[in-house]
């Protein structure tokens, strides 16, 4: 074989790997999530397939509507490997999303998942922010039946664009998505980040930097 060939051999066995470096494919039936167990994995740790149930397998609650009276406006009730340790390996997640007239689900990132979405209820402002240099807002109003997808990693966002409640029902592409809501990060880390260092980042004076901190 020519080193031409070699390499792009190579080249081709990176993509495979690249493209599978998330969530890697179960190595048997299942592996049913034991909250019982110390041990440390990269997941969580398999319990005996012979003490398995099916309410491993399920969630019940769903069709409950989510208490959306908070500064927000919204409410996400997850179904993933806490509520349904029969996810646990399968590499999969969903959410009901619950938004009050013009509540938001406000900016935030999945850093292990994209994210597919669909209206069941009301209308909703969708949208996600490539990365940079060009941080272009890719931005779409949905009514009930439409989907939209938001890419691993992207920030995104939702609004209620309706006067009536809005519900949406999302499915993700990992077992433990994780949530990193922007707002709430940079302003309510623990400990805090610089002031300086914010007030130079946003561009404004400190004193707005500490009037944004207070309310978180």
């Amino acid at each position: 074989m020519g080193k031409q060939a070699v390499v792009l051999s190579l080249v081709a066995l990176s993509c495979v790997l690249l493209a599978r470096a998330f969530e890697p494919s179960p190595l048997q039936d299942f592996c049913v999530a034991d909250a019982t167990s110390s041990v440390k994995v990269n997941g969580q740790a398999c319990k005996s397939p012979a003490s398995v149930v099916a309410n491993d397998f399920s969630f019940t609650g769903l069709h409950l509507p989510g208490n959306t009276s908070n500064p927000n406006g919204s409410k996400v009730t997850p179904v993933s490997v806490t509520q349904v340790p029969g996810l646990n390996t399968l590499g999969i997640s969903m959410v009901r999303i619950d938004y009050a007239p013009w509540g938001i689900n406000p900016p935030h990132t999945h850093p292990r998942a994209t994210e597919i979405l669909t209206v069941v209820e009301g209308s909703l402002l969708v949208g996600f922010v490539t990365s940079n240099p060009d941080n272009r807002l890719i931005t779409k109003t949905l009514v009930k039946g439409d989907v939209f997808v938001f890419p691993v990693g992207l920030v995104h966002f939702q609004k209620n664009a309706g006067t009536g409640n809005a519900v949406a029902i999302a499915a993700l592409s990992s077992q433990n998505p994780g949530v990193i809501t922007i707002a709430n990060a940079v302003l309510a880390s623990k400990p805090s980040i610089g002031v300086d260092v914010l007030a130079k980042a946003f561009q404004v004076d400190k004193s707005v930097v500490y009037h944004l901190q207070q309310n978180f």
